[in-house]
């Protein structure tokens, strides 16, 4: 019996661990996508109701912004074609249950190699057809 016992919280581990890279692995599409401007690359790993919203911490307050995702998409053809801007991923916290899952992901932001702010990004996923897809980004941004 305890060997049954072992074998099946081995294999939940396992499971957990699986589920963990996968929703890491959509992370890193995202940015992929995002780093090259390749919006069918990011739209590949967001939900068709995805929301998007940032937290703005400045010297006249913190405010909440939403951002429609069509305008999101839309605005990789508006930067300049020499500007590199690069968001760098500090770590990853996810936590799963079920269908539902987030991550809490600290970053830097580059634009042109220099350092424009920093954050927390905090994602939500859905597990739908056996797939992650983003369905909420909220960010922190301050200089």
């Amino acid at each position: 019996m305890k060997y049954f016992a072992a074998l099946f919280i081995f294999c939940f581990a396992l499971n957990a661990n699986a589920q963990k890279s996968e929703i890491e692995n959509t992370v890193k599409t995202f940015f992929d996508g995002f780093h090259t401007k390749d919006t069918l690359k990011i739209k590949s790993v967001c939900h068709d109701k995805m929301i998007l919203q940032s937290i703005i911490e400045g010297q006249k307050g913190t405010k909440l912004v939403d951002e429609k995702t069509t305008e999101f998409y839309k605005s990789f053809s508006t930067f300049p074609a020499d500007m590199k801007f690069e968001e760098k991923i500090l770590s990853y916290n996810i936590q799963v249950d079920g269908a539902m899952a987030d991550a809490w992901t600290p970053y830097e932001f580059y634009i042109n190699g220099k350092l424009s702010h920093s954050g927390v990004n905090a994602f939500t996923f859905f597990k739908e057809n056996n797939l992650w897809k983003i369905i909420h980004i909220i960010d922190t941004r301050r200089k």
